[in-house]
């Protein structure tokens, strides 16, 4: 079967939380694993965020001290403002 669209690496990165959740449609699972296989950056970086979901899934808010903390969620606020969220 041949995929008809190619995707971006940037459209990959907007794509990896649906992919890594399952709930990315078939065709663009498709599209997303077809990209996986020829681009060794992007394959990487899927890695990496799996890596990063493991180690923050063993994280809990109780053992995270109290200043980190309050940068780690001024750092998502600012982001989700650049996002117009």
């Amino acid at each position: 079967m041949t995929i008809a669209f190619e995707i971006s690496c940037r459209e990959l990165v907007v794509l990896i939380t649906a992919y890594l959740e399952g709930s990315l449609p078939e065709a663009d699972r498709q599209r997303f694993e077809a990209h996986l296989a020829l681009c060794p950056g992007c394959e990487a970086y899927l890695e990496q965020m799996r890596l990063t979901i493991r180690l923050l899934g063993a994280l809990r808010e109780e053992n995270l001290p109290p200043t980190p903390r309050q940068r780690l969620l001024a750092a998502f606020r600012d982001w989700a403002g650049r996002l117009g969220r």
